[in-house]
């Protein structure tokens, strides 16, 4: 069962959680997988995301591929869900940790935010993401967390009139789940002695 962990409101009414679970159960319009710039799906997130929504996922994706060549770095592409309680899957390609000086920072919010985008472009409402690139890729959770929600303050700051209202950071493992609700509770909740 998902478990909401922490939430903030902004201004505009759009709100962003992080959520302790599994993403593919979030019922949101939907939900963004971490993938590679083939759209092959074989490992972490995306293997799990492919067997629970179904084959239909991956052929997508392969015929994605062919039409348009590999999802660079920092980009996105959308299939349909399959199976899963959401109406479609975007998949972000996030970097792999190369130690940080290659870019991989902003390749990173470069990711989110293409995802942000395809989402409103489409007039989705919800929207849920695992911790891109955290994984398999090696990204540093903590680091990760910084960049992804500050990502996503931004863009609902920058588009408040967007269809996007919710973003959710659905996190599988307590120690990624943790980094997360530090980095929260940094961005979000600044301490009395910054708001002086």
């Amino acid at each position: 069962m998902n478990e909401v962990k922490a939430e903030r409101a902004l201004a505009s009414g759009q709100v962003i959680r992080l959520v302790h679970g599994d993403i593919t159960e979030e019922r949101v319009d939907a939900i963004v997988n971490a993938a590679n710039s083939h759209l092959a799906h074989g490992g972490g997130v995306a293997a799990a995301i492919v067997r629970k929504g179904g084959a239909v996922i991956q052929r997508e994706s392969d015929e994605w591929v062919r039409q348009h060549g590999p999802v660079p770095t920092g980009s996105a592409a959308i299939t349909s869900a399959g199976a899963l309680p959401c109406r479609a899957v975007i998949h972000a390609v996030g970097p792999i940790w190369r130690g940080g000086g290659e870019g991989e920072e902003e390749q990173l919010r470069s990711a989110a935010l293409s995802s942000f985008t395809l989402a409103a472009e489409r007039g989705f409402a919800s929207l849920a993401l695992p911790a891109i690139s955290a994984g398999i890729f090696g990204f540093p959770a903590d680091r990760c967390a910084e960049i992804l929600l500050a990502a996503a303050r931004d863009f609902l700051h920058e588009h408040p009139e967007s269809s996007l209202r919710e973003i959710r950071f659905v996190l599988f493992d307590p120690p990624t789940l943790e980094a997360f609700l530090s980095a929260f509770r940094r961005i979000f909740e600044p301490s009395e002695e910054s708001r002086a």
